[in-house]
């Protein structure tokens, strides 16, 4: 396994691992540390334009997580090496080693190490690095398309605010030995024009806080991803108050355009998983979950290809992806649409305060609460 970063290291993300995620996690055999460091999500609070709010609490005995990525990674990452893989951090993949020309084949990677690039051949290459691959994109198998140009800022602060107390029935319970730290806690979804914000608790005290918002080449606003941040967080009726006496610790981490499109084009001896793969912006925090299974069924395949070869692999792949997402990328699409319709975003608040039970049903498919609760 070859990465350019070297770990633990920092990585915007909701840091929200959702039951569906954990179900996966435990059948897998790695959630053991997840779940002792992070901080139980108990479920989600969501809230649109003009005060319309409603809480979704998962069902009894189920439950996410909220972990720093940072964190999430490396222990996933110390489990692959447990398990036999041999990491390379600090490397560069600059590109897929090609053969043929009528029917090409990938047979290796070209890398970039101590300063000068060798390469190196492999049955089987699984590209699994981002939303900007750089073996999809430059095989043509993955492209940012046009529409929708959405951008996420993200930053950690202290001493932002849990919400009022009458937006959570159930009071947030906090640990006997650090009372400023709560045990458990929602997720936060606020949905407005054009844009929305997440709010997640995380351990240590810090919350993550991230906007995501149409942009483009150019846009004045992402030249101070901090001064942005700050007047979404002002200029919001619900978070103006919480966010008063909150800090920055760290620079904003901006990251775009979000979406990316996986081009049917499969090339024998290359297998894509993760956002290369496809990545739609995951206002339900389903980003994980696409890549956790994302990452079995591409490891399936590899084993499907070592025992039977490269004949109908990609096929196979593509169906069992299809099975797996299809109905969330649906859910995910509707809720962006949503976002960027003043008229559906008006009639989604008036429908949350006739039928609150309508949207709590919206979240706990968001958490894919059915997968865990198959699972437990």
């Amino acid at each position: 396994m070859f990465d350019r970063a070297t770990f633990p290291r920092d990585k915007l993300c909701g840091d929200t691992v959702n039951p569906g995620t954990l179900a996966r996690l435990r059948a897998l055999g790695v959630a053991g540390e997840v779940e002792s460091r992070g901080l139980r999500v108990d479920g989600m609070l969501l809230t649109g334009e003009r005060g319309a709010a409603v809480e979704g609490r998962y069902p009894d005995g189920v439950w996410g997580r909220a972990i720093l990525r940072r964190d999430l990674d490396w222990i996933l990452l110390r489990h692959a090496v447990a398990a036999g893989c041999q990491l390379e951090p600090g490397v560069a993949v600059r590109r897929a080693v090609v053969e043929g020309s009528a029917k090409p084949r990938v047979v290796g990677v070209r890398i970039s190490r101590g300063g000068r690039e060798i390469s190196l051949s492999a049955p089987i290459v699984i590209a699994a690095d981002g939303r900007h691959s750089t073996l999809a994109f430059s095989l043509g198998l993955a492209r940012h398309p046009g529409r929708p140009r959405r951008w996420a800022i993200g930053a950690y602060f202290e001493h932002f605010a849990r919400p009022a107390s009458d937006t959570s029935p159930t009071p947030v319970r906090y640990r006997a030995d650090t009372p400023r730290i709560p045990q458990s806690t929602l997720g936060e979804m606020h949905v407005r024009r054009g844009r929305y914000i997440g709010v997640a608790p995380v351990p240590g005290g810090l919350t993550n806080v991230c906007v995501v918002k149409p942009s483009g080449p150019g846009d004045p606003s992402l030249a101070d991803p901090g001064a942005l941040l700050t007047r979404e967080l002002t200029r919001d009726p619900r978070l103006r108050a919480r966010a008063a006496g909150a800090r920055l610790v760290a620079a904003p981490v901006v990251l775009g355009p979000l979406a990316v499109d996986a081009i049917s084009a499969p090339i024998d001896g290359l297998l894509v998983a993760g956002d290369a793969a496809g990545f739609i912006d995951p206002m339900t925090g389903d980003g994980l979950r696409f890549a956790i299974r994302g990452a079995e069924l591409a490891a399936a395949a590899a084993l499907d290809t070592l025992a039977h070869g490269w004949p109908g692999v990609h096929a196979r792949l593509a169906a069992a992806r299809a099975r797996e997402f299809a109905g969330k990328w649906r859910f995910n699409r509707a809720l962006r649409a949503l976002v960027a319709s003043p008229r559906a975003l008006d009639a989604a608040t008036f429908g949350a305060r006739v039928a609150p039970s309508v949207f709590r049903a919206v979240i706990a498919h968001a958490g894919d609460c059915a997968a865990a609760i198959e699972r437990a």
